[in-house]
């Protein structure tokens, strides 16, 4: 069933699991960039996967994205990212960083020129992407609807605290952010701001 013919409100939490989480995984190839989407908590998550992918040489570069201010910071996500990876021992010649975008889709089309100028977009053939579990299927879209035809991308999701594929349902938190993301991602794609794709559920 494709994701435009999908009601959030009429999903069970097993097809809420199925729509966000299956077959979400690292096929274990390398790219040209780790491509890691900010959040309030990426350093404490999304940061360590991308240092270790990096590490493990399965890419040269990583990009950081993201221009949101959280409480408590003086620094756009990206750079407290840069500034974080730095800290962990990644060489500021491997960070590239994205700094005004405030949510996924500009995550997306303000890292495009950041690309361009690092690779030439037309070199680059594939992007490791980094983010958490629930949130990697719309960012996978938004990727694939916004970024050229020809990049393929490995999937590099991480758990968080609440919404681990195995139980987000267990927690009021985890049941709110998989059943607002099951939201978000239903109506962008009948808006027609994603790619549709069809989902066994």
């Amino acid at each position: 069933m494709y994701i435009s013919q999908l009601e959030a409100e009429k999903l069970s939490d097993q097809q809420m699991t199925n729509l966000l989480f299956k077959d979400i995984k690292d096929n274990g190839k390398s790219g040209e960039c780790i491509f890691v989407a900010g959040s309030s908590k990426a350093v404490l998550y999304r940061l360590p996967k991308a240092v270790q992918l990096y590490e493990e040489g399965r890419a040269r570069k990583m990009l950081f994205s993201g221009g949101v201010v959280w409480d408590g910071n003086e620094r756009p996500e990206a750079i407290t990212l840069k500034k974080e990876a730095m800290g962990l021992g990644v060489p500021e010649t491997a960070i590239l960083t994205e700094d005004l975008s405030l949510h996924t889709k500009e995550n997306v089309l303000a890292s495009l020129l950041v690309l361009d100028r690092a690779f030439s977009l037309h070199h680059i053939e594939r992007i490791l992407v980094v983010t958490t579990f629930y949130h990697m299927r719309r960012l996978h879209l938004t990727l694939k609807t916004y970024m050229p035809h020809w990049i393929e991308y490995t999937l590099c999701p991480v758990n968080d605290k609440m919404t681990r594929p195995d139980g987000w349902f267990h927690t009021e938190i985890g049941r709110k952010r998989v059943k607002e993301e099951c939201t978000k991602l239903i109506k962008y794609v009948k808006q027609g701001a994603l790619l549709d794709m069809d989902v066994n559920i």
